[in-house]
């Protein structure tokens, strides 16, 4: 991942997930002819007096051809790894308007353990 200099400081947006898929990924076509696959990586997070939230359900997206075939292979409840950057993008859906997502762009992908076993 390509990283940036920033009046003396390195800029480093870099993403490493290790959690369980939510659901299998979904293929979507945009109107541009591109094709991507999302899905969703749950992430336990520390017991805190804080925040009774447990996990983080974070949304990722493939658009390189590597990382998506092993994406396509995994299931409900698999545990995987990602690696990739987290990006904001902006896109138009069918009902009008403008919105944004972030998401963790993905660059590498693996099981590292099937679901039940």
């Amino acid at each position: 991942m390509a990283m940036q200099e920033s009046q003396g400081l390195e800029e480093v947006n870099e993403v490493t997930l290790v959690g369980r898929m939510s659901q299998p990924a979904e293929q979507q076509v945009l109107p541009s002819g591109s094709e991507l696959w999302k899905f969703r990586v749950i992430v336990g997070r520390p017991p805190s007096h804080a925040s009774r939230v447990t996990v983080d359900a974070l949304d990722c997206v493939v658009w390189a051809k590597r990382p998506a075939r092993s994406v396509v292979a995994w299931r409900t409840g698999d545990v995987v790894e990602v690696k990739g950057s987290l990006r904001r993008r902006f896109f138009s859906p069918t009902g009008g308007g403008r919105v944004s997502r972030c998401e963790v762009e993905v660059a590498a992908a693996r099981l590292i353990r099937r679901a039940g076993g």
